[in-house]
């Protein structure tokens, strides 16, 4: 009966032991998980903010070019109309 009670006390201890280990485990992963989501969330937030301002400059270029060609298409008619 002594032997069961202490194979018994021991085999708790060693499973509390166990399960700590693996509750530490379990929570430094979820803390490593966490953080590798908060830098692709972070990657992500600044890429599309990289491509937001790519579509907005090319926006103003697009602009620029469509009121050259707006300009030089009026140039054009003014000189066919003095000619």
């Amino acid at each position: 009966m002594e032997k069961f009670a202490i194979g018994l006390l021991i085999g708790g201890i060693g499973g509390a032991l166990l399960a700590a280990n693996n509750y530490r485990m379990r929570t430094l992963i979820r803390k490593g998980q966490e953080e590798v989501k908060t830098k692709l969330d972070q990657l992500m937030d600044e890429k599309i903010k990289m491509m937001e301002e790519g579509v907005e400059e090319l926006k103003e270029t697009a602009e620029e070019k469509a009121e050259e060609i707006i300009e030089r298409k009026k140039a054009s008619k003014r000189t066919a109309k003095a000619e």
